[in-house]
């Protein structure tokens, strides 16, 4: 009863990724070179597109899109991870960390389902060429983005209305470096056994789904290029396509395994770890894989960047 009042009151303590004082010193590090590239690639990223008319075309409101996803993902859980990597207070309110879990999910759920609406986009631009302007109009991509924010926000919120009317009198440490679902179920000492099938739906069907459906838009897509006549033409699509699914595939992939594993092998090192590829690094290199590489990308950012020396 009285751990239960503690909880109650003072909400969570966050373990964090480590103990070992050397290694949270390197984590510190590694985690805000990270958060800085993340934030400094996606915001020109949206700089761009927004200076260059060119480049104001479907793919590139979806990767403005995924940028804006990218920052709000990392910012909301990457500083307060720095923060409590040097302080000895761990501590999150029970509101804070309901708050940062609905943010984070919401924000994580949609970036599976703009992954693969960015897929269909390739697979139109690529196989139906003559069409893509007149399928990918103004008000799909816009129905397209808002249907991906709408339902993951209703999505995220019903998790996290379930997950926090459970009783937590196990304990009120989270050995996590952040409040996602996983961990702070494993505190719990309510049956949670709704909340674990629930969680095993909602990942079925957004991540598993999404990652289908962009699977599905790639076969098409290699299928179509391997007609193409031109190598250099095939071997640049190629190129292109091979990032992106790698992209693609360090998004889905821990996520399946951080949200599909059965609950009974619960490793809290293991999820730490697999929980930093899409929280971290996918962040990191999105603009990189999707956006600085294009020419016209580059050329309006060393202009901006031209213009402000002069200034």
């Amino acid at each position: 009863m009285e751990d239960t009042n503690q909880t109650d009151m003072n909400g969570f303590i966050l373990l964090g990724l480590s103990t070992v004082p050397y290694l949270q010193a390197i984590f510190f590090i590694l985690f805000l070179l990270m958060y800085i590239v993340t934030l400094l690639g996606n915001a020109s990223l949206i700089v761009a597109v927004t200076l260059n008319p060119q480049l104001q075309t479907p793919m590139y409101f979806f990767l403005t899109n995924l940028a804006l996803i990218d920052i709000c993902f990392s910012s909301t859980i990457v500083p307060q991870a720095l923060v409590n990597t040097l302080s000895e207070d761990r501590r999150i309110s029970r509101l804070g960390c309901a708050i940062q879990m609905f943010i984070s999910l919401s924000l994580g759920a949609t970036e599976c389902l703009l992954l693969a609406v960015m897929a269909f986009d390739r697979y139109v631009a690529i196989c139906k060429p003559l069409r893509y302007h007149v399928i990918m109009n103004q008000r799909l991509c816009v129905s397209l983005i808002t249907s991906c924010w709408l339902a993951c926000t209703i999505n995220s919120l019903t998790h996290v209305v379930f997950t926090f009317r459970l009783s937590f009198c196990r304990s009120h440490l989270v050995n996590h470096f952040f409040c996602e679902i996983p961990p702070v179920l494993q505190i719990s000492c309510s049956d949670t056994w709704f909340n674990t099938i629930a969680v095993y739906i909602s990942a079925v069907m957004l991540v598993t789904c999404s990652f289908l459906l962009t699977f599905i838009s790639y076969v098409h897509i290699i299928s179509t290029i391997l007609q193409t006549h031109s190598s250099e033409g095939r071997y640049k699509t190629f190129s292109t396509c091979t990032s992106h699914l790698i992209v693609v595939s360090l998004y889905y992939g821990p996520i399946m395994v951080m949200y599909l594993h059965p609950h009974s092998d619960y490793s809290p090192e293991t999820d730490k770890t697999i929980s930093i590829l899409y929280t971290a690094v996918t962040p990191m290199f999105n603009p990189i894989i999707y956006g600085i590489r294009n020419k016209q990308v580059i050329g309006t950012i060393k202009a901006v960047i031209t213009r402000q020396r002069q200034e």
